[in-house]
């Protein structure tokens, strides 16, 4: 059964769009359509071609990791932002963690935990995580280089990266429950490469 996917939905309204320039048979093209149109396609481009940028940060144990070498083995894997005084993040992360060993089981997928805590607090960052008993590939982003060149305002915020590293889900903020969201966009990737 065929089901409509966001790019789906894109695809649909411009070819109504242009469908209905055509059908118009106007000399003189609407502009503002034509705009309209332009700012879809652009969006959609974005969306489907996003790919981490190149940013150098380090993990826990103070070696550099370049953001567009991460990868899980061809599988899905989830950014997640955090910082050590984000209630929020904290309680995502710890959420995540209950049901991290079944995700992993079931869907292969991999959590790099991206601290954006600034230099005089990195070293609270360690304790915390082991305190928690995450679980993750933890990251340092003291100077919020990559969370600046995602464009991301505010934590906690979670990309899900797919196979082929594309940006293909973003998601800001949590209320409790909302990492079944993420666990049901990485099962979706999962059956679509299946289904290659």
């Amino acid at each position: 059964m065929f089901k409509k996917t966001h790019t789906d939905l894109v695809f649909i309204l411009i070819f109504r769009n242009f469908a209905s320039i055509y059908k118009s048979h106007k000399i003189r093209l609407d502009m503002k359509r034509i705009l309209l149109i332009a700012t879809f396609i652009v969006a959609f481009m974005a969306e489907s071609s996003a790919q981490l940028p190149k940013v150098l940060l380090k993990d826990l144990q103070g070696k550099a990791v370049s953001t567009d070498t991460l990868s899980n083995d061809g599988k899905p894997f989830i950014i997640d932002f955090f910082a050590t005084w984000c209630k929020p993040c904290n309680r995502e992360l710890d959420a995540i963690a209950e049901v991290y060993e079944e995700w992993q089981e079931e869907t292969g997928v991999k959590i790099f935990a991206v601290s954006i805590d600034q230099a005089q607090n990195i070293n609270k960052v360690k304790p915390l995580v082991d305190n928690h008993g995450w679980d993750y590939d933890v990251l340092l982003d003291p100077n919020s280089d990559l969370k600046r060149a995602l464009g991301i305002q505010m934590i906690p915020y979670v990309l899900i990266v797919d196979g082929e590293g594309n940006i293909v889900y973003k998601h800001n903020g949590y209320t409790d429950g909302a990492e079944q969201e993420l666990i049901e966009k990485v099962r979706e990737l999962n059956s679509g490469q299946k289904n290659k």
